[in-house]
C-alpha cells in the first residue's frame, strides 16, 4: 500500500508540474484556485492542522472569520505550488517582474563587502521564487532541503531547486549538514533557512504569536559560528492587477539581529532565534493566510524539544 501511495503522490506532483507549465499563466492559476477550494472543502488532516495553527495565531476571530482565513490559506498554498511549478518557464526578467523587495540595502552591503548573509525564513509566501530571484539579483544561494518521501519525489525537488541556481544540502541523518553550511559561508553567499518549525527535535523554545513553539536554532548558531549577518526575512503575497495571476511576491528583509554581547552560546542562540521569530510573528499575525504551516508547530503544556542543547543545534 505504501508503494502504491508513493506512486500516486509522484503522479500527482508530476501532473501538477506539467499542467502548470503548459497552461497560460492566468488559466493555470484559475485551475490552482479551484484545487485550493476543493482541498479546503474536503477538510483533510492538513486543513485541520492549518485551522488549529491559525486559531492560535488569531484567537480574536469568530468561527466564520476563521473559516474564511483557512479557505484563503489553502488558496495561497496552491498559488505557491502553481508559481513554483512555473518557475522553470520564466527568465530572470519574468521572475523579477513578480517580486517586490523591501529592506535589502543592508544585506546587499554585507554581500558587497564579501561577507555572507544568513536569512531566517518561515513557511510564509513563496520561498522558491524568492530563492530563484536572489540567485541572480543578489548573490548565490545555498540552503538545506528537508528529505521527502517518496525518495523519487525528493530527488525531483532537489533537481528542480538546483535548476533555479541554488545549492542544496539534503537534511539527512548521519551527515554533518551544519559543517557544510559553515564551509559554504566563506564568501558572499545567502543562506536562507526555513526555521519556524524545528525538524531536529533539538530546537529553541520561543514565543510565537503569544504561544510556545519550537524553532530551529541553525540560523542563529550558523551566524554566531561564522560571523555572518543574520536577517529575519518575510515573504508574502500582495494583489497585483498587472500580473496574470493577480498576485506578486513581496520579500522583506527585517532589521539585522545583533549578536548578544553577554551570555553562553546557548543563551545567545536562544536570544537571536527569539528576535527572528518576533519579526516573523508580526508578519504571520497580519498575513496569516500566507503562512503555509500544515504541521504541528506550537508546543503542548510542559512539552520541550529533546536532544542536544539549543546552542549546539544544527
Amino acid at each position: 500500500m505504501s508503494a502504491i501511495a508513493d506512486r500516486l503522490v509522484m503522479r500527482g506532483y508530476r501532473a501538477g508540474w506539467f499542467v502548470a507549465r503548459v497552461l497560460p499563466e492566468r488559466t493555470a492559476h484559475r485551475v490552482a484556485r479551484g484545487i485550493g477550494d476543493r482541498s479546503y472543502a474536503r477538510n483533510g488532516l492538513s486543513v485541520r492542522r492549518l485551522r488549529a495553527n491559525y486559531a492560535r495565531v488569531r484567537p480574536e476571530l469568530g468561527a466564520g472569520e476563521l473559516e474564511d482565513l483557512v479557505h484563503a490559506g489553502m488558496r495561497s498554498h496552491v498559488r505557491y505550488w502553481c508559481d513554483a511549478f512555473r518557475l522553470p518557464t520564466m527568465d530572470n526578467d519574468a521572475i523579477a517582474a513578480r517580486v517586490r523587495v523591501e529592506g535589502d540595502a543592508a544585506p546587499r552591503a554585507q554581500l558587497a563587502a564579501g561577507r555572507p548573509v544568513v536569512a531566517f525564513l518561515g513557511h510564509i509566501g513563496n520561498w522558491d521564487i524568492a530563492g530563484a530571484w536572489a540567485t541572480f539579483a543578489m548573490k548565490p544561494v545555498t540552503t538545506v532541503a528537508e528529505r521527502l518521501k517518496p525518495e523519487e519525489l525528493f530527488r525531483d525537488f532537489l533537481a528542480f531547486r538546483e535548476s533555479l541556481g541554488m545549492t542544496i544540502f539534503p537534511l539527512t541523518s548521519g551527515e554533518d549538514v551544519f559543517a557544510k553550511l559553515v564551509d559554504a559561508t566563506e564568501g558572499p553567499v545567502i543562506v536562507p533557512l526555513l526555521a519556524d518549525r524545528d525538524l531536529t527535535r533539538r530546537g529553541v523554545v520561543v514565543q510565537l504569536c503569544g504561544h510556545e513553539a519550537s524553532a530551529a536554532a541553525g540560523p542563529a548558531a550558523l551566524a554566531l559560528r561564522t560571523g555572518a549577518a543574520l536577517y529575519p526575512v518575510s515573504i508574502i503575497y500582495e494583489p497585483c492587477a498587472e500580473l496574470p495571476s493577480g498576485w506578486r511576491t513581496v520579500i522583506t528583509f527585517h532589521d539585522r539581529v545583533a549578536e548578544p554581547e553577554v551570555g553562553t552560546q546557548e543563551e545567545r542562540v536562544a536570544a537571536m532565534t527569539q528576535a527572528c521569530v518576533d519579526a516573523l510573528g508580526r508578519t504571520i499575525a497580519t498575513h496569516t493566510e500566507d503562512w503555509h504551516m500544515f504541521q504541528k508547530v506550537f508546543l503542548d503544556p510542559g512539552e520541550r524539544p529533546s536532544g542536544a542543547s539549543a546552542g549546539s543545534a544544527q
